[in-house]
């Protein structure tokens, strides 16, 4: 009887935490990303599904992962983090992370065991590139050309380099408006070797090298902050070639019929994922451990797939993907990590641009300013 009376406690005592757990998670969650056609894929693959099997919650995005750092800098300094969860590539993760302004996590306790009981972090692996980044996709950033130009009688680009040939592809570029990528590009068609890049990046000649190979398109150059401006760019006629991130290539080209193809030579691969903004109330940070445990299991990493071409970043998502949700394609042959696709690739240092980007971002702008 006594144990019987134990057990019966026990249980009504576990009934009342998980309800009590309940109440304590708040209803709302602003969500941060980067808009377009990878923040659509994050809706459809798990926000909808979490919200249905949770109708009491409301979700709302903010499409400011581009000025994720700057504006995490404010809200702490302004004591006010308006924020839930974070969308960031890799290398600010860690600034965030070593600021204190991204809250570390333990991987194995907040996220989902792979289906087979694999632990998250082993399921991850070396994608975990700080104790306060949950990888979500493996993307890169690479060229999209127009197929149709006259001017180029016939060619087409065959190798990065062509961005820098006036002669050969005459027109306008479009190039991001920060010096991530672009210098690496730059000392690439300089004559840099790919293993050599960030050593001679880090010394000033190296820098002064970069910008002096950019001189040479600057005054036939677009630069983009916005994600969908290249692309649009493209498909108006403005550009003739573009960086831009590959899911958005893959966007235009497989879902709208653009006249756009894909140039793959020195695409730079690069991480995204969530950070948790340090300083959360209880309740809030209890609602986004929910919703981070099940928007990065295996299912749903592999589910976003069929929506873009980015590559799942647990291990034990890759032999789920399938085909696109819509156009019935398989999507296997459009992600970056294709070996068709990455027999010439750039690996993005995460720790040399954390420790290097906002030095040179000055010196980007300052360059910019020029003229």
């Amino acid at each position: 009887m006594k144990l019987s009376n134990m057990l019966l406690a026990s249980i009504a005592l576990a009934f009342a935490a998980g309800a009590g757990g309940a109440q304590d998670m708040t209803d709302d969650m602003t969500l941060v990303s980067w808009g377009g056609a990878y923040q659509a894929s994050q809706q459809k693959a798990y926000v909808e599904p979490y919200l249905a099997d949770n109708p009491e919650v409301s979700a709302v995005w903010d499409e400011s992962s581009p000025e994720a750092v700057a504006k995490l800098r404010a809200m702490n300094e302004a004591g006010n983090i308006t924020w839930d969860l974070v969308d960031v590539v890799a290398s600010d993760a860690i600034r965030l992370c070593d600021e204190g302004l991204a809250m570390e996590v333990d991987h194995d306790e907040i996220l989902a065991p792979a289906p087979d009981g694999t632990p998250a972090s082993e399921d991850f692996g070396d994608l975990i590139v700080s104790d306060c980044f949950i990888p979500q996709i493996v993307y890169s950033t690479t060229f999209g050309y127009r197929s149709d130009v006259e001017e180029w009688g016939g060619n087409e680009p065959q190798d990065v380099c062509a961005v820098f040939d006036l002669d050969t592809f005459p027109g306008q570029r479009a190039l991001e408006k920060r010096p991530i990528n672009n210098l690496e590009w730059a000392l690439l068609c300089d004559g840099v070797a790919k293993e050599d890049l960030y050593d001679v990046l880090e010394t000033e000649e190296g820098q002064q090298r970069a910008f002096a190979k950019l001189d040479t398109i600057k005054d036939q150059t677009i630069w983009w902050s916005a994600a969908a401006e290249p692309i649009q760019a493209l498909a108006d006629g403005e550009v003739v070639i573009a960086s831009t991130y590959n899911g958005r290539l893959f966007s235009a080209i497989a879902e709208q019929d653009q006249p756009i193809k894909m140039l793959w030579d020195a695409q730079v691969f690069d991480l995204d994922g969530w950070i948790i903004p340090e300083g959360l109330p209880e309740d809030r940070l209890a609602r986004v451990k929910d919703f981070l445990n099940f928007a990065t299991d295996t299912q749903r990493l592999a589910d976003q797939a069929a929506y873009i071409s980015y590559g799942p970043a647990r291990a034990s998502s890759a032999p789920m993907v399938g085909k696109h949700a819509d156009l019935g394609i398989e999507m296997a042959p459009h992600m970056p990590t294709n070996p068709e696709n990455a027999k010439n690739t750039i690996l993005y240092n995460y720790e040399w641009w954390a420790d290097y980007r906002d030095d040179l971002d000055a010196k980007f702008q300052s360059w910019l300013a020029q003229g």
